[in-house]
């Protein structure tokens, strides 16, 4: 009985691993992609580093999002860098 519940975990373990080495190659080949994209799009004169916030924003809760930017232009107000209107 033992035995068996050593072959069941090993097998459970063996299997973890292999699903979370087929996984990390998926991750790697969706990087290469978007790497492939970003490249296409500065081929085509967009900003790349422009189009990277643009994604991380589009990521944010819109609550969130306007949050941090309202901080954002309070401190670049208090050290001077916002145009005066």
């Amino acid at each position: 009985m033992q035995q068996d519940a050593g072959k069941s975990t090993h097998a459970q373990l063996k299997s973890v691993v292999e699903r979370i080495e087929r996984l990390e190659e998926e991750k790697k080949a969706l990087a290469g992609d978007i790497k492939d994209v970003y490249a296409e799009a500065k081929a085509n004169g967009f900003d790349t580093k422009a189009l990277r916030k643009v994604v991380q924003l589009r990521k944010q809760d819109m609550t969130e999002r306007r949050e941090e930017e309202a901080i954002l232009a309070t401190y670049m107000a208090a050290l001077g860098m916002l145009e005066k209107e």
